[in-house]
């Protein structure tokens, strides 16, 4: 590189947005993702020992794929190169793997090659790598936001390591802000520049782990702001929210707004009210509520208020934490909608939580309730000398699957615990029940 394409280089910089002026370059700066990058862990130790194989970073946009390569590109005593998925084709792939093949032969020296969107990569793009990852002329670093067990080729994905990034914190990202807001050399630190604590949370809120986002946003709020007669900017919610196009939801998460956010919400499903249901959940996701608490709670109320008036409902709220864990925000939102809305409009039923109740109840306030011998365990040697097992009568053996027995510890015996609705799926239960047992429950 010869002084003018240096100079121009340091121009461009200068210019850049300011999320690539901030990225990370050790480690040690980089924020976030702990779980893979904290100290100790794998691929840290495998960085700092420069003693890569070849690696794939999976993520949402914004959580640091492009910035942990180049990050390793600072660190690694290797060749580095760089490609975006999106512009290079095979003849790109087949230049850089020559030159990594005369570089290895020639000066021992290895080539780390960094390809941005692999997921872009069709299969004989991706099929052209193969060979060159297979015999170590090149480490391959892939990042994309796509699971890469879908849009890799599995030869390629046997070969590499895959390691999850996961969005950013709030308090992670309002770090980032506050870093940008001091840097003189890289960051916003010439501009002197006052922000508001609720302003910079809200533009981490609004921001969704990504950090890029955020950056964008502080860095627009910044630039568009007039200083006051002292130089200072004040960047104030309102600022923020025109920055990164989006009003602030009132809702403070750690007090009493919260609770009666969740409390509204479950009372709304209880309640068989959709609209007022789907309103909190809303409510509370815009304002950044963790999605997988509000999946906790519908969870639960399937089992609490729907029960087996239609046990469907507790497959659904499974589903919905499950994509939650899976999927993520914003996506996420549907399926938690979709459970909410079951929960809200199927039958009612508390059936099972005072079922479970009045048993724990009998558990604890009982005696011995001791297991009757015929219920025993009989699969071992002596155990029938000892009346284990002696005149259990197996229910498959009788016409309706079942036969009268007791159950129940002798001290319990004539009880009943579970008291089904007339509702839904229960009503069945509880004329099933009446017929087989003679009695009503």
């Amino acid at each position: 590189m010869d002084l003018f394409e240096y100079g121009h280089q340091m121009e461009t910089e200068k210019k850049a947005p300011l999320a690539a002026r901030m990225r990370p370059r050790t480690l040690d700066e980089f924020v976030g993702q702990s779980h893979i990058l904290g100290p100790g862990k794998l691929l840290r130790r495998a960085i700092e020992a420069d003693q890569l194989s070849s690696l794939i970073f999976y993520g949402p946009p914004g959580t640091g794929k492009t910035t942990l390569a180049r990050v390793i590109a600072g660190s690694t005593k290797a060749h580095f190169e760089q490609l975006n998925a999106v512009t290079a084709g095979v003849s790109d792939i087949r230049r850089l793997t020559k030159e990594a093949k005369e570089r290895l032969g020639m000066y021992g020296q290895r080539t780390v090659l960094f390809i941005d969107e692999i997921h872009r990569f069709n299969k004989s793009q991706q099929d052209a790598l193969l060979p060159y990852v297979e015999d170590g002329t090149i480490i391959l670093i892939g990042a994309t936001t796509q699971n890469p067990a879908f849009e890799v080729n599995a030869a390629l994905l046997s070969r590499s390591r895959v390691f999850q990034l996961v969005p950013l914190t709030e308090e992670q990202l309002i770090l980032l802000l506050k870093r940008a807001l001091e840097d003189e050399e890289r960051g916003l630190g010439q501009y002197r520049v006052k922000a508001d604590e609720e302003a910079l949370a809200h533009i981490a809120r609004t921001a969704g782990g990504d950090a890029r986002s955020a950056l964008n946003a502080i860095e627009l709020a910044v630039l568009t702001t007039s200083p006051d007669e002292r130089g200072i900017r004040h960047i104030t919610l309102d600022t923020a929210e025109e920055s990164i196009q989006r009003k602030m939801v009132r809702y403070d998460k750690s007090g009493d707004n919260h609770y009666d956010m969740l409390s509204a919400f479950i009372k709304s499903m209880r309640g068989s009210d959709p609209d007022a249901a789907l309103y909190y959940l809303a409510k509370m996701l815009e304002a950044g509520e963790d999605p997988r608490l509000i999946a906790r709670r519908i969870f639960v109320h399937a089992a609490e208020d729907v029960g087996m008036a239609d046990p469907r409902a507790l497959l659904i709220a499974s589903a919905a934490a499950h994509a939650v864990e899976t999927v993520g925000m914003p996506e996420a939102r549907i399926p938690l909608a979709e459970a909410a809305i079951y929960i809200a409009t199927a039958p009612k039923s508390n059936a099972v939580i005072r079922g479970i109740s009045e048993a724990t109840r009998a558990v604890r306030e009982e005696s011995r309730g001791e297991v009757p011998p015929h219920l025993r365990d009989a699969h071992f040697s002596g155990a029938r000398e000892q009346g284990r097992g002696i005149g259990y009568l197996y229910p498959h053996d009788f016409p309706r699957g079942y036969v009268e027995q007791q159950y129940l510890p002798d001290e319990h015996v004539g009880k009943t615990f579970y008291h089904p609705s007339d509702r839904g799926y229960e009503g069945k239960l509880k004329e099933w029940i009446r017929r087989i047992k003679g009695k009503e429950v």
